[in-house]
């Protein structure tokens, strides 16, 4: 993950399964003003699918998605 870039909002999803890291994340970017970023953390496989999937629909930049050694990390950026 990109050291340089300045986590606004943390949400850790590790343990839980489709659809509650999408919908923990929707509600989440409910909360964050645009152009704030959030790191994922996630277990779930279908995490791979789904969030890049969310951010193409909502319109929000997904700076970064890597697997990591417990799971899967996401950086997204709310979109306008």
């Amino acid at each position: 993950m990109q050291s340089t870039l300045n986590i606004d909002k943390l949400l850790d999803t590790t343990g839980l399964f489709c659809p509650e890291p999408v919908m923990m994340l929707h509600s989440t970017f409910k909360d964050i003003k645009v152009g704030d970023v959030v790191k994922v953390l996630a277990t779930d496989p279908s995490t791979t699918r789904d969030i890049p999937k969310f951010c193409l629909f909502l319109g929000h930049e997904l700076i970064e998605q890597a697997e990591a050694d417990s799971g899967y990390q996401y950086l997204i950026r709310k979109g306008g």
